[in-house]
This record gives C-alpha cells, sequence and structure tokens, in this order.
C-alpha cells in the first residue's frame, strides 16, 4: 500500500473509453426472463459463480412461477433445485421471505425504486442496481461486484476496497450512459484479460494502467 496510483478524470475516461469499444458485446451474464426471475437469479449469485446459476435455475423458473408459488414453499422445497449454490439454505429463506414481502406490501411485482428492492432479503445495492438497470432500464448506479472492485483498484478508477465507496467513484469519471453496462465490461475484461496473473502485454490500456497490486504479469 502506498504506492497505488489513482488515474487523473480525464485518462479514467479515456481508459473507460477504450474497454467499452473492447468489449461492445458484453452484458449482464444471469438468464431471466421477467423481474421476479431476475430478483430470484441475483440473490442466489452472491459468492457463487454465474455458470452454476444459469444451471440450476431453468428448472427452478419451470416449478416456480410466480410470487405465490415461492412465497407458499420451504427452504427444503427449494433446495431440491439450488442445493448446488453456496449458502443455499439461507438464499431459499431470503427468496421465500423476500416473495411474502412482495405479495403483502408490492401487489406481488418486483419494485422499481432503490428504497423498495433494498427492503428486500438477499437484496443489497449491488443486486439492486442490477434489478433496475436489467429489468426496468432504470439507472441509478452502478452494480459493484468481485470484478468491478477487483479492477476498479488495479485499473486506478478507485483506490477503495469498500463497494459503497467504489460506486460513487465511479460514478464521478464514468459517464451516466455507460453505468448500465460498465460492470460487464468490467468482467468481461476480467475474464479476458485482468486475471489473477494479467495479460498486460495484450491488454488496450496497458499504457494508460497504474496495474496496483499487480506484481506479476505476461
Amino acid at each position: 500500500m502506498g504506492t497505488e496510483k489513482l488515474l487523473p478524470r480525464e485518462t479514467a475516461k479515456k481508459a473507460v473509453s477504450i474497454l467499452k469499444d473492447s468489449y461492445k458485446g458484453a452484458k449482464y451474464y444471469l438468464d431471466f426472463s421477467n423481474p421476479l426471475e431476475l430478483l430470484v437469479a441475483a440473490i442466489l449469485s452472491a459468492q457463487t459463480r454465474d455458470t452454476v446459476v444459469n444451471e440450476v435455475t431453468p428448472a427452478l423458473f419451470r416449478k416456480f412461477k410466480n410470487v405465490v408459488d415461492y412465497s407458499s414453499s420451504t427452504p427444503a422445497e427449494l433446495l431440491k433445485f439450488i442445493g448446488r449454490v453456496t449458502f443455499a439454505e439461507n438464499k431459499a429463506k431470503n427468496i421465500i421471505e423476500a416473495c411474502r414481502i412482495l405479495k403483502e406490501r408490492y401487489g406481488s411485482k418486483v419494485p422499481d425504486n432503490m428504497e423498495s428492492l433494498l427492503s428486500l432479503p438477499g437484496v443489497g445495492r449491488k443486486t439492486a442496481n442490477t434489478i433496475l438497470i436489467n429489468a426496468y432500464g432504470v439507472v441509478e448506479g452502478i452494480p459493484v461486484d468481485t470484478w468491478v472492485i477487483k479492477l476498479s483498484y488495479r485499473i486506478g478508477l478507485s483506490l477503495s476496497r469498500k463497494p459503497d465507496d467504489i460506486e460513487k467513484d465511479l460514478m464521478g469519471v464514468i459517464d451516466k450512459k455507460d453505468w448500465k453496462n460498465i460492470a460487464y465490461i468490467l468482467k468481461e475484461h476480467g475474464h479476458q484479460i485482468c486475471r489473477a496473473e494479467p495479460l498486460c502485454t495484450k491488454c488496450p490500456i496497458n499504457s494508460l494502467c497504474p496495474k496496483n497490486g499487480v506484481s506479476k504479469y505476461k
């Protein structure tokens, strides 16, 4: 610590622009067909690989089609479908309780505002941003997941490790029109280039990146 570098605002904007052009096909990574399915998938995705979530949700969604199906079920019933995800039992309880709240307070509809979404068990600001952006096209902030935390620091977009502070830092240097996709762009960049041992010589922002925390790269 102490040698980290924060990119100047204009340099940060340039780096984001280059990444955006490099990953034009980047998009949200969980499969869903309506806001309720997105809510459930997003709750399941915490600390779980998206590939695992996408493998378990098709059967889950065929069985549980609406808020009543979930709210009247038991954790044991959900665990038959989601047992492979991390913290499955706790997530099952959160999904059931969230759907009970949707039924009682929100007319069985997934809310389209931050405050109401944050009232649901298993929903933090990252998940709420994800739902707003991908279900309703509402952009209030930036979803900050593991990849965003890791790459924001490494690239020098933020020196914080706290999601809320990282989100504020990113919102300060990234144009609002790009808030909805930046998390997925960074995730794609992480998969292709900015790995545990990054491929810096192949990186489109190699000349701009301060490589914070990187001791070895290719």
